[in-house]
């Protein structure tokens, strides 16, 4: 009796080792390669802080994401910044209740997106500039214009505005529509999304406003 339970054991031992190896060495064959073949270039995963209990930080967890993305977060924050530089500008100039319309409306939707495009690029753990300063950008305003527009005031400053700002939300919407097509972060591709529909939408308007000056 004392043989039998001698050798079971021994055998228990040994099963449990090679379960445990096997274990093992289907853990480290999982991984995936970090290329998809995607248009936008080779795949990632965002690495989020985690939290005081010890799981991932949900708030910046965006999931895999791609070269595109990064791009587009980066580009797109110069490029809404220079949409609320010239928004600002309409304070104490602009004279047309339609112009002062999309101006509040530019202000709410993009400054809320510049906050969310940084902790993307934070979770991705990216740099905010790609070392570029957005001019040179599709629809970006050089610092003439910018002048230009700030010299302004009344009929002639809502013309001006129009003007410039079709030009740079058409630039912005390229810039999303390249997104749509070679993007891979989920959250990335609604805002390109949402900026599609939404400037697309304000250039209409501002072409309407326009005709009537």
């Amino acid at each position: 009796m004392r043989a039998f339970d001698k050798n079971s054991t021994h055998r228990l031992v040994v099963a449990g080792a090679a379960v445990a190896a096997g274990l093992l060495l289907t853990a480290c064959g999982s991984g995936t390669g970090s290329g998809s073949g995607h248009p936008g270039g080779s795949d990632h995963r965002a690495s989020a802080p985690a939290s005081p209990s010890g799981t991932p930080g949900r708030a910046n967890a965006t999931g895999a994401f791609n070269d595109a993305d990064v791009t587009f977060a980066q580009g797109m924050i110069p490029h809404h910044q220079q949409a609320l530089d010239m928004a600002r500008l309409a304070d104490g100039r602009a004279e047309d209740p339609a112009v002062r319309r999309l101006v509040a409306a530019i202000e709410q939707a993009q400054d809320p997106e510049i906050r969310t495009m940084r902790t993307w690029l934070a979770s991705w753990g990216r740099p905010e500039s790609a070392g570029h300063t957005g001019h040179g950008m599709a629809g970006m305003m050089s610092e003439q214009d910018m002048r230009e527009l700030a010299a302004v005031r009344g009929r002639a400053f809502d013309r001006t505005f129009a003007e410039l700002m079709i030009a740079h939300h058409d630039g912005a919407v390229l810039m999303a529509r390249t997104e749509q097509r070679e993007g891979r972060d989920k959250a990335a591709l609604k805002l390109a999304d949402d900026v599609v529909r939404t400037q697309s939408a304000e250039i209409a308007e501002l072409r309407r406003i326009l005709d009537r000056l």
